[in-house]
């Protein structure tokens, strides 16, 4: 079944329920089980980095919109060192999310062979 982050069943989510203010910011978020499934479809489709992608969203829905800004901007090019990019792959792999953790390293390893580094 597909429904929210809150859980609630995606055919609850209508405009009409938002005109009634019945609806939550959990209720327009997407659940990770929403994302797993749709990586097992572009899997099926011969599209991997596609099915990563949703892989990797499916691990940060465990995280607050802050904390994916703050992600996204330390992967800007010179905007963070090894060790700090070392340090956030670190943390998301303590938080559960191994997928996103590996992507930093792989970023950092790339930015150190470029030049791209802080």
């Amino acid at each position: 079944m597909t429904r929210a982050f809150s859980g609630k069943p995606a055919g609850d989510l209508t405009v009409s329920a938002l005109v009634r203010d019945e609806l939550v910011a959990d209720d327009v978020r997407i659940h990770p089980e929403t994302l797993q499934a749709q990586a097992a479809v572009a899997e099926r489709h011969d599209n991997p980095q596609l099915a990563e992608n949703f892989r990797r969203a499916a691990e940060l829905t465990a995280f607050a919109e802050d904390e994916i800004l703050s992600l996204y901007e330390a992967l800007r090019p010179r905007r963070s060192t090894a060790a700090e990019l070392a340090e956030l792959a670190d943390g998301l792999a303590a938080r559960g999310a191994p997928l996103c953790a590996a992507l930093v390293r792989e970023a950092a390893a790339a930015y150190g062979r470029r030049g791209l580094l802080r």
